[in-house]
Order: C-alpha cells, then structure tokens, then sequence
C-alpha cells in the first residue's frame, strides 16, 4: 500500500505543469509523508453542481493547476459533445491565491479544444460574469472562486448559456468527460488565441443596474459598506453612483482584495466576528443601514440600528423586506425560495396573488423556476433582477434594500418597522440554524444515518406531524440528501452542506401576532421554542 501510495504520487508528479504544487509534492515524497500523501491521494476532488471546491495543494484531492485543467477539458469535451463546437466560454475569477492562473489555465484548454475563451479583465463579482454569459451569447461560463470559503481553499463554478449554474444531469456529464481524460499531455494548452475582455461587459452590467430600481423612487439612505477583503468593492460604489444614492463609507481595514483575509476567521458576513469592523464604522458615522458582501459579492449582508446597537438581519428578514418591497412596486412574475428558507416568502406572494415555488437549495436550482421574477435564499442570496442575472448578485441586491430604505426613511419609518408589519399581517416567522463544521465527514454521514433510522418524534415538545427524506425525491422536487420535518407551528431541514464541511439543521417557528403590542411576548416565545428543537434535534442527531 505504501509503495502504490508513493508510485501514484511520483506519477502525478511528473505531469504536473506547477512549480510551487510540484516542489510541494516533491518533499512530501521524499520524506514519505504517508499520512499527508494519504489525505492527497484518497480520491480525486468530485466534480459536482457546485463545481469543484477545495483546499489549495498538491495531488487530485486539493484545488491545484493539474486539477483545473482536467477539469477544464471535461467541460470543453462535454460542451462539444453537446453541439457546442466553436462556442464561446466566458472565464471570470475572484481574487483568491492562484485564481489568475486557473482562469488562464481554463482559456488555454477552451482554446486548445477549438472553442473561444474570453477572460474578464480583473478580477470581478461572481454576478458580473453570469450576466456576461447571456450578453455575450455564450455556450458557457466558469468562474474561479470559492466565495467565502477560508483563505486555503478555492473553487471552479461552471454556469451553461442561460446563464444559470450547472444542475443534472450536466454535473455528472462533465464528471464523466473529467474522468475520461487520459493524461495532461493528452490535453492541448496553447499560449495565446483567447481574448482578454475590456471594460465594455462590466458597463453594460452596470448599466442594468438601473433596472432594479424604481425611476424617481428615493435616494437618500446612507451606507457603511464593507467588500470583507473581497472584490465588490469597485463595482458596488460605481453602481451606487450611478443611482445617485450617497457614497458609501467604506471599512478601510477590509476594502481592498485580500486573499490571506488578515482581519476576519471566515470571510462570510453571517460568521461570529466578521461584521465587527462594520459596526465599529457603523458606531461611528451613523449611517441607516450596513451593507456587506462576501468575498465574490454575489451574497448580500445586511445590519440595522436596534435599540442600542447594530445587529445583522437574517437571510430570511432580508429576503422578506425585498419581496415586500417588490410588492408594493407592483412586480409581477413569481417568487421563489430554497425549502431552508422562511415560509413568510409564501405567505407574502400568497397575499400579492403571485405564483410562488419551493425549489432544492442553491440558485442553480431558483435561477430556473419558470416566469422567476424574485428568488432568495437564507444564506444571503437574493437575485432582484433574473433578466440580468440568473444568479443571485450581492451588487443589485444591496442597490434594492438601500432603496428600501431609503423609501422607509421618506416615512419616518425603518426596515424594523416594515418587519414588525409583516409579522402583525402574517404571524412572527423567527428561523435559526444548527451548523456543525467537522474535520471528519463520517460524522456528517454518521448523523444522517441515525436521522434517518431512528427519527425523532417530537422536538421541543411538539410532535412531528410529517417526515420527509428528500434522497427519495417528489414530483416537485428532484432527490437530495435532506430531511425535514413537520411541526405544528414549526419546520426543521436537515442537509449536509455541499461547499463546507458542515452539517446544517435549518429550524423555523411561526407565532401567530395580533397586534405590535404582542411582538415583544412573540419574540420571547420563539426564541425559547428555537432554543428548544435545537437542543432537541442536537440531541437525536447525535451532534
């Protein structure tokens, strides 16, 4: 076993095209590492609807230029397989370590197998790429980012030409073509014949912009805006500007692209610690709201002033402050959500007389809902403007809230006032989340199993009235790994994560509020009942 392990190591070796990987591997096996070679070596990084993501390194486990290219050819070879010979492949990347050399890498291959390649100048938001798919009528797109993974990680994100991401059965049709690839050498990698783009994507991107917002509506929300070391940053004050909202303040210390992210744990707004610096700006030039984006901007994080400081909004409150927002506007089409996030969206598109739908998590599977016109998801996904990007985007998203508020300040009225509104007209839909990351993933599969076999027949007191294993699929949803529950006056999903190393359990209670007098009593009341199915499902999970 040993000798294989060192023989597969010193193979991939000699065909790897990286000096850093090689000299990294390099010691690995001259010092017979067989612990980390082992790690490397396990298996091949799994191309799946999230593309790939992993950590940086050596070896066909980590992210790294030979796993690029393979990749890269599988998608080349899939598109041509599929009538797309000659086609246009639209390559954008985030400011990560080595996310330049994947997308020259991925040109390089496109080029060598007789389709086009176009780079987007810099690096740009994730969402200014998915809009230059469908404006540039290409047969695909591949950003190169891992979005707010940490620093060590980075990721491969393949999107067809309607501009959405990946879904089956394309995943498993790239996956095989990946797999079929004989060797590096069998792969033609030219040094030129792709075209770097100039600035005119990203213009015509920014100027559909203005379709989020309504002509003549007020401007006059003031922001504390923070990139979190990410590359929004550019792209979000020249979107700002061209709405005639005031500049943004911007958190000096996470401003510029960073791809070490010195001041945060997690560069993801929702982790503890990485709004500080945000509410430390906030404190003190006392905007109407904060606004974040993750490290590829298309995420949108949103904080308020409450009682005596600043606190974020949940995915879920943001998500129902937009749909309510385009309610009143008058938008028609339908709204659509992931099955982890709040029930309100329904209850709101239900009184506009809107369709609404319920989809598997992910924009890959909302970005396609028939006739979408508003789609959210609890992880700070919001897409505002489907016939511009079928993706959710953290540059228009933030454009609308702060619209938002701006309308709301007219008034003399906040984004809080308008939440307790809703929870006057639809009940207090309060959610939560039980996430456990794990260095093990058997203790994600361990807890799954236990769900599955023993499942639990009451959580914090009320029974489960209905139990669901998604793996088995329904006529409105395809299978996935993921279990939820049904109880009365609650809802709890459970799912691994399929980007982190995580277990996720999404928990939600609905209090039904007769007047604003009772949300304070309403709010003390979910909360104990959150507390309680999660220490409850923590229990049955064995987590």
């Amino acid at each position: 076993m040993h000798e294989d392990l060192i023989a597969r190591a010193e193979a991939w070796l000699a065909e790897d095209p990286d000096p850093e990987t090689r000299e990294e591997l390099a010691r690995l096996i001259e010092a017979e590492d067989v612990e980390e070679l082992a790690a490397r070596f396990a298996g091949t990084l799994q191309f799946g609807t999230a593309g790939l993501r992993g950590e940086l390194g050596a070896g066909p486990l980590r992210m790294n230029r030979s796993v690029v290219i393979r990749a890269a050819a599988g998608l080349a070879a899939y598109l041509k397989k599929n009538g797309h010979a000659g086609g246009l492949v639209v390559i954008g990347y985030d400011a990560r370590h080595r996310s330049a050399d994947f997308a020259r890498d991925t040109a390089a291959v496109m080029t060598g197998a007789g389709l086009r390649a176009a780079v987007l100048p810099r690096p740009l938001p994730t969402p200014v790429l998915a809009f230059a798919i469908r404006h540039l009528g290409a047969v695909a797109g591949v950003e190169v980012t891992a979005s707010h993974n940490p620093p060590r990680d980075n990721g491969y994100k393949v999107y067809l030409g309607d501009g959405s991401q990946i879904v089956p059965p394309a995943d498993t049709g790239i996956a095989a073509e990946i797999e079929a690839i004989p060797s590096l050498a069998a792969v033609p990698r030219p040094d030129e014949g792709w075209d770097t783009l100039d600035d005119s994507v990203l213009d015509a991107y920014l100027a559909r912009t203005d379709e989020v917002l309504a002509p003549g509506s007020p401007r006059t929300a003031r922001t504390v805006y923070t990139a979190m070391h990410g590359v929004g940053r550019d792209v979000l004050l020249a979107a700002f500007a061209r709405a005639g909202f005031p500049e943004p303040v911007l958190v000096a210390e996470q401003a510029e692209p960073d791809p070490d992210f010195p001041t945060v744990a997690f560069p993801n707004p929702e982790e503890p610690g990485a709004m500080d610096l945000a509410f430390a700006a906030a404190r003190k030039h006392h905007p109407d709201l904060v606004v974040a984006n993750d490290p590829d901007a298309d995420r949108c994080a949103v904080a308020v002033h409450d009682g005596t400081d600043w606190r974020m909004l949940r995915g879920d409150e943001v998500g129902a402050l937009l749909a309510a927002h385009l309610v009143r506007r008058g938008a028609r089409g339908t709204f659509a959500e992931s099955i982890v996030s709040s029930s309100l969206l329904g209850r709101i598109a239900a009184e506009a007389g809107l369709p609404f739908e319920e989809t598997l998590t992910g924009f890959k599977w909302i970005a396609r809902v028939d006739g979408l016109r508003y789609g959210y998801e609890e992880a700070l996904g919001y897409c505002v403007d489907p016939d511009g990007v079928r993706d959710k985007d953290g540059i228009t998203a933030a454009l609308l809230v702060t619209e938002l508020a701006a309308q709301l300040k007219e008034e003399g009225r906040t984004l809080l006032d308008l939440l307790d509104d809703l929870a006057v007209e639809h009940g207090l839909h309060a959610t939560d989340q039980l996430a456990v990351r794990v260095e093990d993933l058997s203790v994600i599969t361990a807890a799954m199993r236990r769900l599955r076999e023993q499942p639990p027949a009451e959580l914090a007191g009320l029974p489960v009235t209905g139990a669901d294993d998604l793996s088995r699929g329904s006529d409105r949803l395809p299978p996935t790994d993921g279990l939820r529950y049904t109880l009365e006056g609650a809802r709890v999903v459970v799912r691994p994560s399929g980007t982190e190393p995580k277990l996720k359990c999404y928990l939600e209670v609905v209090v039904p509020v007769g007047t604003h007098a009772e949300l304070p009593a309403a709010r003390t009341e979910a909360a104990e009942r959150l507390a309680a199915i999660k220490r409850d499902l923590s229990a049955a999970a064995g987590i």
